[in-house]
């Protein structure tokens, strides 16, 4: 009978004492159960004790949270939180500094709790707290203690940061401020600092105040990563809770100062790996960035700006040089309109006499007309190639510039999320957009001469201008997912991920989505895997039965002597010994070392092998931790260490080993393996129903006949004219069966099986079945044959 639900079964320790087993119910209050306990053990007072988790993050048992605990948890009995923080407030308070110091950093631990956090806050703890900060006696241990217990205590939002004082706050700041100062002091005051930014607009201002931008980038330049990681985190409060024009100026000054080729050499391809954090970092300081160019983006052009119309007029004239340097002061006012008008139209604006009205729409707004413009006076050959390329072909040939270049910033804007919200969790940064200046205009740049590339390689018309854009943005997309390193390598990836590779991804894709997204085709692929992984299983069987030739590594790393190791065919014995070089398949007699597979305990890989825990250093320790595998056997756990000639042979070793000790084969080559023969196996039973849609239920199961009485028997003397019949009927039948096969047998036996008796010699029997041959050739030649 299974226990009640509202009873868990647990264990309560306590130190010196022999543990409790009890079934503790939810339903009686939390103080009769801490009685009880204290009973047992025959303590009094039980008011002041409590009950803690034991392991993991030991929080104290309340009423509130009683019922997340399960069956089989183990508990402890601790003094309870009043108790513990009258203790821990005393021993701060205390003149011996080592009392100090164990009372501090139980404080840092024990804050974490919501409870005990309470009851000493309650005490004026926070109080205590603020005089040794502010006092600035303590420093090192003791003061990187204090600042840990002061961050969990204000993580429960009991007290506002606001009510911080102007003397704690400016001994925080110099903190961070001091060149010799303790490591773990200044990360825990970058803590603070970054956790007061956003409270209010007051600590916002004192913080950019006191401390520069310029002290945050020599934190950043520092070889520690965690004081990297916070000197990170308050840059970007400070950024995101700046406005806008305090923003634009915070970033153009990390613009002068090279930020971006900072990050991009010694975080990004620094030779530690970037943690989670970080990385979502660096996402918020590029989209910030990007989000700068969101005012110009929603920013419609004012036909009446003489400003932004003169930008106008010299995107033209950077085209048309050569033809602007005629003399038009003869012309009349109405030839020089028409002259203008004409050149905006080889520009691609699709209006010609007020080119202006196309850069109404925001977005892209006058995001588009700067890209133009930075296009023809940073790449002027380029720009004038395009231009001029596009001017000589026919109307509707043409590739229009301006249009496509304000339906590109348009789709680079969707793509890099020009004018979103930061996301609170996202990590997705380009990296090539910190080793670039001008990151957008640059990316500009390159996609705009795709477009004109794409619309030659597609033959299009001013019909297809959507479908060109279409694919240039899936070539962006697509190249922007293996995540570039420079704009160089992204120029070099895009440009050869041409029109024709866009069509036979799409089509693969395609083939693939109907392939595995049907219903019958995942059901038969469900079915198909458990027979070719057991063939996958033999075959790596099979290959520890061939053996393989393993080099031996010293303790300096060196390959010296060879050895060979190989499985008896009936797969109980490993057998291995030294051989000489030039030997590759030595017998299996040779071999004079034997392991019994029933004494194997388990394979060990990489970094968990003993021949791979010796300290090194270079290409070649990485090489022998990739291919490194042992075996671990016999009572005593002796170890077989392997160090495989190629990952090849480690993945059939190492899957090969997993099935003698009945575990699941997990190497990249197995998985590889599996998906060639399924995906082969699928196309050969999928053959014969090419270009037939599969639909995503079964068809109706017919209903039975009538009558089963339509078998022939053929011991009944027959016409001579039908003594062909049945031989001519198995021709036809050859050439239909396996269509037929494939169909309900009650829907067509009937028809195959109709006795010839029951035909007309002038009348040709029905056909076998749909998208067959007619039958009735077949049977033609029956009577020109009969005697």
């Amino acid at each position: 009978m299974p226990p009640p639900k509202d009873v868990v079964k647990i264990a309560i320790q306590m130190v010196g004492a022999i543990p409790q087993l009890i079934e503790l119910q939810q339903t009686k209050p939390l103080a009769s159960v801490l009685k009880d306990v204290c009973d047992a053990w025959s303590l009094p007072n039980a008011e002041h004790y409590a009950l803690q988790y034991a392991d993991g993050r030991q929080t104290y048992i309340t009423e509130s949270n009683r019922g997340e605990i399960k069956n089989g948890s183990i508990l402890r009995l601790t003094t309870s939180p009043d108790q513990e923080a009258e203790r821990l407030y005393n021993g701060i308070r205390s003149n011996n500094v080592d009392v100090k110091t164990d009372s501090l950093k139980k404080l840092a631990s024990l804050s974490q709790d919501v409870t005990f956090a309470q009851e000493f806050i309650n005490r004026n703890g926070l109080k205590l707290i603020f005089c040794i900060v502010e006092e600035g006696n303590d420093s090192g241990e003791i003061l990187a203690h204090t600042l840990k217990a002061f961050m969990e205590l204000m993580e429960h939002d009991f007290v506002s940061w606001e009510t911080l004082s102007a003397a704690f706050i400016k001994k925080i700041v110099s903190y961070v401020n001091m060149n010799a100062m303790d490591a773990s002091v200044q990360q825990l005051s970058l803590s603070i600092l970054e956790n007061m930014v956003p409270s209010s607009r007051l600590l916002f201002d004192l913080v950019k105040k006191e401390v520069t931008v310029d002290r945050l980038l020599t934190h950043l330049q520092v070889t520690n990563a965690q004081l990297q990681l916070k000197a990170m985190a308050l840059l970007i409060a400070l950024l995101l809770a700046a406005t806008d024009s305090e923003r634009r100026d915070m970033m153009e000054y990390l613009r002068e100062k090279n930020i971006r080729q900072f990050i991009h050499k010694n975080i990004i391809h620094s030779p530690e790996p970037l943690g989670d954090e970080m990385a979502h970092y660096l996402y918020v300081l590029q989209s910030v960035s990007l989000n700068l160019y969101d005012r110009r983006m929603r920013t419609s052009m004012d036909p009446y700006s003489q400003e932004q119309r003169e930008l106008l007029q010299s995107l033209r004239q950077a085209a048309f040089e050569s033809e602007s340097e005629a003399p038009t002061s003869n012309f009349s006012t109405e030839r020089r309109r028409s002259l203008c008008a004409k050149e905006f139209r080889k520009l691609g604006f699709t209006n010609n006499s007020n080119p202006a009205e196309d850069l109404r729409r925001a977005p892209p707004g006058l995001l588009a007309l700067d890209n133009m413009l930075y296009f023809s006076r940073h790449t002027p050959n380029a720009y004038s190639r395009f231009v001029l390329e596009n001017s000589s072909r026919e109307d509707k040939h043409e590739c229009p510039f301006a249009r496509s270049s304000i339906q590109l910033t348009l789709i680079l804007c969707e793509i890099l999320h020009i004018g979103e919200p930061c996301s609170e969790t996202a990590q997705a940064f380009y990296p090539m957009f910190f080793g670039q200046d001008h990151f957008f205009e640059e990316l500009f740049c390159i996609c705009i001469q795709l477009v004109n590339k794409t619309w030659k390689e597609m033959r299009a018309t001013q019909e297809d201008f959507d479908k060109v854009l279409q694919v240039v943005r899936e070539q962006i997309t697509r190249t922007l997912s293996l995540k570039p390193t420079s704009l160089e390598l992204f120029k070099t990836r895009v440009n050869a991920l041409n029109y024709s590779e866009i069509l036979k991804l799409r089509q693969t894709e395609r083939l693939h989505q109907e392939e595995t997204l049907a219903v019958p085709v995942l059901e038969l692929r469900e079915r198909l895997k458990p027979e070719l992984l057991e063939l996958i299983r033999q075959q790596r069987l099979l290959r520890l039965c061939e053996g393989t030739l393993f080099r031996k590594i010293s303790s300096r790393r060196r390959q010296d002597k060879l050895w060979y190791c190989r499985l008896s065919p009936n797969h109980k014995v490993l057998h291995y010994g030294d051989v000489e070089e030039g030997v590759q398949s030595p017998p299996i007699e040779s071999l004079t070392e034997k392991i019994p597979v029933a004494d194997m305990k388990a394979l060990l890989i990489g970094k968990e092998c003993p021949h791979t825990k010796e300290k090194s250093s270079g290409k070649q320790n990485k090489d022998v931790l990739e291919l490194a595998f042992s075996i671990v056997y016999d009572v005593e756990e002796y170890c077989l260490n392997f160090v495989a000639p190629t990952r090849y042979e480690f993945c059939l070793w190492t899957d090969g080993l997993n099935v003698l000790l009945g575990k699941e084969m997990t190497s990249e080559r197995m998985q590889t393996d599996l998906d060639v023969l399924l995906s082969m196996e699928l196309k050969l039973r999928l053959l014969d129903i090419e270009n037939i849609s599969i639909p995503d239920t079964p068809p109706p199961v017919p209903k039975p006949p009538s009558n089963l009485n339509f078998c022939y028997d053929f011991s009944h003397a027959e016409h001579p004219r039908a003594r062909r019949a049945p031989r001519a009927r198995s021709r036809s039948w050859r050439r239909t069966g396996r269509r037929c096969a494939s169909t309900s047998a009650s829907s067509w036996a009937p028809r195959l099986c109709t006795p010839w008796s029951t035909w007309s010699s002038s009348t040709p029997p029905p056909p076998h079945g749909p998208g067959s041959p007619s039958s009735s050739a077949a049977w033609s030649t029956a009577p020109a044959t009969a005697p």
